[in-house]
């Protein structure tokens, strides 16, 4: 993707979200590694304390991997290569509560792929909202125990243990 057509914005709102015949939110992430599989760089998470992989909706005017690509982006202002498809993994967290009693939060279908970082931009999207950091897989793994389908993610990738 030329630099000249990365936005500046990150896409909002779930008009486009796609979701399966279950009524899961399809998301697209990427374990982000270094060209030598010794690092991984995680996010900080908007919405609770802790670290993540990018990640976010799959929207219904674009591929998988194009929305994997574009939340690397967004969230983590990094341009990456997917190398590998590291399929699906069902949300195992209970659903976070949600602001109005009657909604309640969906569950999520994550396809994770594996991606080697080309470069890491200055300036990205929620450069303001999120912190970035590469770590080893031991310091991952435990970054992310709180969330055990981004820890499956990074188990399934070909990362150095």
């Amino acid at each position: 993707m030329a630099s000249n057509s990365r936005s500046m914005e990150s896409r909002t709102g779930r008009s486009k979200q796609r979701y399966n015949s279950k009524g899961e939110r399809l998301v697209a992430g990427v374990v982000p590694l270094t060209a030598d599989k010794s690092w991984v760089l995680l996010i900080q998470s908007t919405r609770r304390k802790g670290w993540v992989l990018p990640k976010g909706g799959w929207e219904s005017d674009e591929e998988c991997t194009d929305a994997a690509a574009r939340e690397a982006w967004e969230e983590a202002g990094i341009v990456i290569q997917i190398d590998y498809d590291l399929g699906e993994i069902v949300e195992t967290r209970a659903p976070k509560p949600s602001s109005k009693p009657s909604k309640k939060r969906e569950k999520a279908l994550y396809r994770f792929y594996e991606a080697t970082v080309l470069s890491e931009e200055k300036d990205w999207p929620e450069k303001d909202k999120r912190q970035r950091q590469w770590m080893t897989y031991v310091q991952a793994h435990e970054a992310l125990k709180e969330r055990p389908e981004l820890q499956e993610a990074l188990s399934r990738s070909t990362m150095k243990r």
